[in-house]
């Protein structure tokens, strides 16, 4: 019995990463997971790596579209019973990505990636964790949502400048409801979004730099804390990446 059994939990941008870390873990817990993602193939892929047995499900998903975001979470309802936590954890990024250089096309599925995706998702989510007075959303954000460094990006940056924010005014709205809400902030990851670097990432780099388990814990720990306590915000990063 783990400290997650009978707790059912939705993550986005779940077929690699971060969000595949996390499912493992919280799988190793006792809980019951649905990722989700765009790539079908790649999501099918990570859930027979995990091997979760009828405790997961992976359904694909394009969190850009809200009528999908909903189907997810009706889906996980449907199978589980409930969600009672909500890992918003889809994003992208492209190579082309400062500001003369972006197009409106190319700014506007930024922005639907990386901030719409989880408005959507948590809205699909929100009335039936209201009805229940317990719910806990979690927004893996970024240090870019902190710190407008042009390393990320206009368009990523204001999109999780945008997620951040929408996370704290929800979390004081609903305060009394029992629903929480926290943003994680990550600094640099190992992860497939690093391919999408203007520069390559040297192997030296990516040596020092966050796993994807280690921000996979810091999702396991906000989530393993009581329902009086809530973080509002929480910070990690390589100990080699600067935070001014």
């Amino acid at each position: 019995m783990g400290q997650f059994t009978d707790r059912v939990v939705v993550i986005t941008g779940g077929g690699s990463g971060v969000g595949k870390a996390t499912a493992a873990l919280f799988l190793r817990e006792g809980a019951q997971v649905v990722i989700a993602g765009r790539d079908a193939a790649k999501l099918a892929a990570a859930a027979q790596e995990l091997q979760g047995g009828d405790a997961l499900l992976f359904l694909p998903t394009d969190v850009t579209d809200p009528q999908q975001c909903r189907r997810l979470i009706d889906r996980a309802t449907a199978d589980f019973g409930r969600v009672d936590i909500l890992v918003n954890n889809a994003g992208a990024n492209i190579k082309a990505r400062t500001c003369r250089e972006l197009t409106p096309e190319v700014w506007d599925m930024m922005i639907r990636t990386n901030l719409h995706g989880a408005f959507y998702c948590t809205q699909a989510v929100l009335p039936q964790m209201l009805a229940r007075r317990d719910g806990l959303i979690i927004n893996v954000v970024s240090v870019a949502g902190k710190r407008a460094n042009p390393l990320g990006g206009a368009a990523y940056v204001a999109a999780k400048f945008g997620m951040g924010a929408f996370g704290l005014v929800l979390a004081n709205e609903e305060k009394d409801s029992g629903i929480r809400v926290s943003n994680i902030y990550p600094g640099e990851i190992d992860t497939p979004i690093l391919e999408h670097r203007p520069k390559p990432v040297t192997p030296e780099q990516r040596a020092v730099i966050l796993k994807p388990e280690d921000v996979a814990q810091t999702i396991l720990f906000v989530a393993s804390l009581p329902p009086r306590v809530s973080i509002p915000e929480l910070i990690i990063k390589p100990t080699v990446q600067p935070y001014w």
